[in-house]
């Protein structure tokens, strides 16, 4: 189990890092809008983040 979990993170962060890797200008401005996102907006996409995520795992097991 501990093998997938570090896995699954070793993937997270490979795929968090691309955009700044081809884009750091593009993800500078990005992290400006989000911060002035309101905090109900913010929840509401990691809420959505995290249904979407467990839809996923349920689906491929």
């Amino acid at each position: 189990m501990w093998h997938n979990l570090l896995v699954a993170v070793a993937l997270m962060l490979v795929v968090e890092g691309v955009l700044p890797f081809l884009s750091p200008e593009r993800v500078r401005k990005l992290m400006l809008q989000v911060a002035q996102t309101d905090d109900r907006v913010l929840r509401t996409l990691g809420l959505l983040s995290m249904v979407l995520g467990v839809v996923l795992l349920y689906s491929l097991h």
